[in-house]
């Protein structure tokens, strides 16, 4: 079963098997209170939890990981995630918006990604964790034999011909190849790919204004401009671009569509 825990800007799920329960990603630090009234919501508790998997080590999807962690569940980690377990921490620290608690490596279950199975296995949940590379070089994904496949930030499938000839085509290649049903995204809303093979996002188009905000706004990020003068030259609030720059500096080739998925503008 998999329950979207939605909190955040980032796409948090709880997936259960017959014998325990996974926490897929995790939200930027200071959001722990309101991971918890959404588990609440959920008629969920957090003690329901058994292990907490990150896609991959960037600062909003692993900022709240230790404070759960300290409620009980074991964050587990792929061998070939080891050395970037902190590479957010300095972000995190520095964010003066909330605490951050990094995370205690002497207390995290390392696992070979060869070893994935037999771990999910022990949950009941049939599926394999792979090592795919594009977004981040730490990435991860879960895919379930069932058809489901969690790709954290990877380049959404709709994005796929720009990105020719790179690590994300033969990630997505390598996914494809399992034939998956449901794409499960990171901030993007999830996709069925029996009804819709190019994995687009059918029927939430942005208006034109809106995509010509977004490009304005990349291209001062690409001049180097600082955000505030930003704000002044394009009249956008400073929340919207500061996410948009986050989201197109974060996720390279990252078309304006992709950014307005991730942000969850569309709709709004």
């Amino acid at each position: 079963m998999i329950t979207l825990i939605k909190y955040d800007q980032t796409n948090t799920y709880l997936i259960r098997g017959s014998k325990g329960c996974i926490l897929w990603d995790t939200g930027w630090s200071g959001t722990l209170g309101a991971f918890c009234r959404a588990m609440g919501d959920a008629d969920l508790k957090v003690q329901d939890i058994d292990f907490i998997l990150i896609s991959h080590f960037h600062p909003d999807h692993m900022g709240i990981a230790q404070e759960i962690a300290d409620m009980g569940p074991v964050i587990v980690v792929m061998h070939s995630q080891r050395g970037f377990i902190h590479s957010s921490d300095r972000v995190l620290i520095r964010d003066k918006r909330a605490e951050f608690t990094p995370i205690e490596d002497d207390k995290v279950k390392f696992i070979a990604i060869d070893k994935s199975r037999e771990f999910l296995d022990g949950l009941g949940i049939k599926g394999e964790i792979l090592k795919t590379p594009g977004h981040s070089d730490d990435s991860i994904s879960l895919a379930l034999d069932s058809g489901e496949v969690f790709v954290g930030d990877l380049n959404p499938l709709y994005e796929l011909e720009l990105h020719k000839g790179t690590k994300i085509e033969e990630t997505w290649n390598m996914i494809l190849a399992l034939s998956p049903k449901t794409i499960y995204y990171g901030h993007a809303p999830s996709v069925d790919l029996k009804t819709n093979p190019l994995g687009r996002l059918l029927g939430k188009s942005a208006p034109d204004d809106i995509y010509s905000l977004v490009k304005r706004i990349t291209r001062c990020v690409d001049r180097g401009v600082p955000k505030d003068a930003i704000v002044n030259k394009t009249g956008a609030d400073p929340v919207f671009v500061e996410d948009v720059t986050r989201m197109y500096v974060t996720h390279p080739g990252v078309s304006v569509q992709g950014i307005l998925d991730r942000i969850e503008i569309k709709g709004k």
